[in-house]
């Protein structure tokens, strides 16, 4: 939809759906950096996602439709040159083939903070936290905006944060929406890579959308490569006490190593240095969490999280929490309770499912009762995977047991919420008033050069007749001197004779 010119007012995108009301989306796997040793086929491997486009986007409006080319994780960890490679091919290739607005500026590989930022304002748009309310029902915050600190405080509606647990990493990102001190010079610098400002209104002079949000991403911390890290510590430890014990704990099937995070009676195999180390499950939750809370790296200086990074405080009371992904996979796959979390519930459940047997599970999930996409690797990891997501959450992030407002979902409004949602929203933000102005100018221009062809055509015709005028008058003057002079020589005449 147009903009409707108010300043004050943020774009309003809507998802575009097809005659069967079905969101007009297309997606491709792998990504692109899976041709970093072929760039050159990279162009022509997105080329379908581009024709896609192209088909829904009217042919009129090719020429002044951004396409912004975002890359993420998987280019971030190629070799700058082969990033480069690959952004040159595209850049080379796709305006040949079509003519979006495309510039150099418009393809990059964004980090880890800037892909944060935008999944905030995606899941903020989607739940209308940016619109301007005088309902007394909606949740508020007082806001000192950033830059601004003589003028008086706002207050707007209250944003949500995200957390995010992927395989590898592990994300949050929430407003930070006072001024925040620093307990060191160092933590301040630290604070400064963390801590994003930026104005989501489309005029830069208004700052009621100016927005400063913490953003932290630790790799190393996902659900899988947090048990990666785990099965590594048991091999190395038990390796070490079996040499200092004479024992054989784990080399064998009859003498597995006994793993409190694994349901009751589950097998499962480590493989090292071609070495097998064989674990069997005791399904202790409890302790489970004691074994791998060590591995949340905390420290003891304050305002610090997992791997004693820098947090800035949370406003228990006064906030509000999603949790995607290993959040969402994590209480609702086998546990059946996503949604809205509450600390005392998941902690039940997930005890009670690492106390049973392997067996009763495997019956369960033959019977179909769990979540259609939760697989034997979900079973097996469940209990191991419950007790990293609650650590994570209370002790890495230090939300208290009793905090109710964190909600785990996959959809958001039947939706799924992207970050690139929050891209387009950020990049995009200046173009609507830019166009209107730019129409504004357009039509006043044009009302003043008609104007002013107009005054122009009357001020070449007063100038023609003064001009003809003064031609006039200075012929009369020239006729007068004429005759004098002819009067003056004849009587001049008379007098010599």
């Amino acid at each position: 939809p147009r903009h409707n010119g108010n300043p004050h007012d943020l774009l309003d995108i809507k998802q575009m759906r097809d005659k069967n009301r079905k969101p007009v989306v297309m997606k491709i796997k792998p990504g692109i950096s899976e041709f970093a040793s072929s760039p050159e086929k990279v162009s022509d491997y997105i080329s379908p996602l581009l024709s896609f486009a192209a088909e829904h986007v009217p042919r009129a409006k090719h020429k002044e439709t951004p396409l912004y080319i975002l890359c993420t994780a998987g280019m971030r960890i190629l070799p700058e040159s082969q990033q480069k490679a690959i952004l040159e091919d595209l850049l080379t290739d796709i305006p040949v083939h079509f003519d979006f607005l495309f510039s150099d500026s418009h393809a990059e590989v964004i980090s880890g903070k800037q892909e944060g930022v935008y999944a905030w304002i995606g899941i903020n748009f989607v739940l209308g936290r940016f619109e301007h309310t005088d309902d007394e029902d909606e949740a508020i915050v007082e806001v000192h905006v950033p830059g601004s600190e003589n003028k008086e405080a706002i207050f707007r509606k209250r944003t949500v944060g995200i957390l995010d647990m992927g395989g590898v990493s592990t994300q949050i990102a929430y407003e930070v929406p006072k001024t925040v001190s620093f307990a060191s010079s160092q933590q301040e610098e630290v604070a400064k890579n963390l801590l994003a400002e930026f104005n989501l209104g489309c005029d830069a002079h208004q700052t009621e959308h100016v927005y400063r949000v913490y953003v932290a991403t630790f790799l190393g911390f996902g659900g899988n490569a947090a048990r990666q890290r785990y099965e590594d510590s048991l091999f190395t430890s038990t390796a070490l006490k079996n040499r200092l014990l004479g024992k054989q704990t784990g080399m064998t099937s009859d003498s597995p190593y006994l793993d409190p995070c694994l349901p009751l009676d589950a097998q499962d195999e480590i493989q090292q240095k071609g070495q097998i180390m064989y674990l069997r499950g005791t399904g202790d939750f409890n302790l489970c969490r004691e074994i791998i809370q060590p591995f949340m790296n905390k420290t003891n200086e304050t305002q610090t999280s997992l791997n004693g990074v820098y947090q800035p405080a949370v406003h228990f009371q006064n906030s509000e929490f999603y949790g995607f992904s290993e959040f969402y996979y994590c209480t609702e796959d086998v546990l059946r309770m996503g949604g809205d979390y509450n600390a005392a519930k998941f902690t039940k459940a997930a005890k009670d499912y690492c106390a049973t047997k392997w067996s009763v599970l495997r019956e369960r999930f033959d019977r179909g009762l769990y979540a259609s996409h939760a697989d034997l690797h979900r079973l097996k990891y469940q209990c191991f995977k419950s007790a990293w997501m609650y650590e994570v959450f209370h002790s890495g992030f230090s939300f208290p047991v009793s905090y109710s407002n964190l909600k785990t979902a996959l959809q958001v409004y039947d939706k799924e919420v992207q970050w690139t949602l929050g891209a387009i929203l950020y990049r995009t933000r200046f173009l609507p008033l830019r166009d209107i102005q730019q129409e504004n100018f357009r039509g006043s221009h044009s009302h003043w050069r008609s104007f002013s062809f107009v005054y122009n055509h009357y001020l070449f015709f007063v100038c023609f007749l003064i001009v003809l005028l003064s031609i006039l008058l200075y012929l009369l003057r020239l006729r007068r001197i004429h005759r004098r002079m002819l009067r003056n020589s004849s009587s001049t005449s008379l007098w010599m004779e």
